[in-house]
Parts: structure tokens; sequence; C-alpha cells
């Protein structure tokens, strides 16, 4: 068994050697415990049939437990700076491929399809930059990837607002964006002093698995989604508020959006974070032909 990468004293040694230097635009914080990384890789439930996507891998901490535990992996990397690093320290591991990209632009559907051919099992499994945590997991789940699940670390601020419930103030549109694809979880809490350089915020482990058919049944998703965005783009202000100021020519048709409300059988009074993912969906379904 090869000297885990995560541990304080290997990862200096390794940063030392090649004179690398964090760079905050980049979000790089560097996990150091060797027991967080087995807990996230057991979170995945990898087998060695599972396909591993990860983004952001550092110095290797997390993709080296993803070697040992999946059929392959494949690794987004936009640091330059890393990638002989990252030759270097998963040299032991032939299941490994770094791509160096930025996952936002890359065409990750046919890549995986290209990488993973023959593998049905794919996770996606990655300490995220958290500046750029909201927009990764978006894209994976959008642009239709058959994951069979996500299991991120990240803030863990953010990490509650993805599994929020109605009724909470955690609970808005990224809420439901990510709960109309998945089941959320947050599964696991970690204290910043497992990081090298310790990040300001604590941070979670969520576990997002992928739902046979969405939440709901929409007639239109990028509408659904609209619609959520605008009810939430005040908190203090009712969803009738909201949805007048924010749609398209809203305050004209008031009295449209009354009678989509009335349908939909949702109190014009009632703030957005009240609602759930099927009323809103209800509502958008009656408010499509207003708007289409």
């Amino acid at each position: 068994m090869h000297k885990d990468i995560a541990t304080p004293i290997r990862t200096k040694e390794i940063l030392e050697k090649y004179g690398f230097a964090f760079k905050k635009s980049l979000g790089q914080n560097f996990l150091i415990d060797p027991n967080i990384l087995r807990k996230i890789t057991e979170f995945a439930g990898l087998t060695d049939q599972t396909g591993a996507i990860e983004v952001g891998p550092g110095i290797g901490a997390l993709t080296e437990h993803l070697a040992r535990s999946s059929k392959k992996v494949l690794s987004f990397e936009i640091d330059q700076r890393l990638l002989p690093i990252l030759a270097d320290t998963l040299s032991p591991y032939d299941n490994v491929k770094i791509i160096h990209e930025d996952i936002l632009k890359a065409d990750v559907k046919t890549l995986v399809a290209q990488e993973f051919e023959g593998i049905s099992d794919l996770m996606v499994v990655a300490n995220l930059p958290y500046y750029v945590t909201t927009p990764i997991i978006l894209k994976l789940l959008s642009d239709r990837i058959p994951l069979r699940g996500i299991v991120v670390m990240l803030q863990k601020e953010v990490a509650d607002r993805i599994s929020a419930k109605p009724g909470t103030k955690e609970y808005g549109s990224l809420s439901i964006a990510i709960q109309y694809y998945t089941k959320a979880e947050t599964v696991m809490i970690v204290p910043k002093t497992v990081f090298m350089p310790q990040p300001n915020v604590d941070s979670a482990v969520i576990r997002l698995t992928t739902l046979d058919k969405p939440a709901a049944d929409v007639v239109d998703e990028d509408f659904f989604f609209l619609v959520t965005r605008s009810s939430f783009a005040q908190r203090r202000k009712t969803i009738l508020n909201n949805l007048t100021s924010q749609l398209p020519n809203g305050k004209e048709k008031k009295e449209q959006i009354l009678d989509a409300l009335a349908k939909a059988d949702i109190d014009p009074t009632r703030r957005g974070e009240t609602l759930s993912i099927q009323e809103f969906a209800r509502l958008s379904n009656e408010l499509h032909p207003i708007f289409n």
C-alpha cells in the first residue's frame, strides 16, 4: 500500500518539492486527513465497477482514494501547475486520467461517454473549489450525465441551502434546482482544521442521489426554474409581488398571474420559501401559457 498523500507531512513535502504556492483565486484548500477521505469515498459507495468523476484534484489526495476504490477515475484540473505534481503523486495508479480543462467549459457528457465506455455506475466525488460549487453541481445535473449520484465536500452554508426543506430560511431556488433532480442529504460536517491552508468557513459533505425521474412534472424546465428564482428575488415579498416584478411584463399581467395562482391553489400572499417543489411545478405549469 502506498503512503497516503493526505497527511500534513506528506502534503508539505510535495508542496516544497514543487515550490507550489496556493492560489486564493482558485479556492485551493487541500485535505490533510486520510480518515475523512476514506469516509467521503465510503459515502459514494464505490465498487470496482464504478466510474468516478472528480473536480479539482489538487495534489491527488482524494484522487488516490478514488483510484483504490473504483474502476476508473476521470479528474478535471484547471491549474496547470498541478499537472506535474499529479503525474508524480498518482504514478502508482494506472486507472486515473487527468483532464486539464475547466469543467464548466468542458463537454463533460461526451468525455464521460468516451472515457467510461461500458461502465454504467457513475459517481461524482470531489472536494469542490468553494467559489464555483453551485455552478459545477448545476451543470452536472442539467447536462443529464447518467450519474448514480454526487458526493462532494463544500461550504457548510451551501450544503445547508442545498438540502433545506420548505419553510426554513435556508430554503430557496438552489434547494429546488438540486432537489428537482436528486435526493439531497448532508452526511458529514468537516472542521476547518483538516485543510491546508485552513479555510475561513466550516465544510460539509453532501450526498445527492439521482431520482429516477424529476421530483415534479413540469411543462418547461427552464421556465419552472425562472419561476422559482423569481419567487425568491426578494425573500420578504409575497409570491405575487415577486412574480409581478420579476417575470417579463409581469406588472401588466398581474390579473393573469393572480388567476394562475388561484388555479394552482396557492394563496398570493404566501412567500416563496413556503412553497414545495410540487406547488412550484403546478404554478409554473399554470403560468407557462401566459408567458410563452
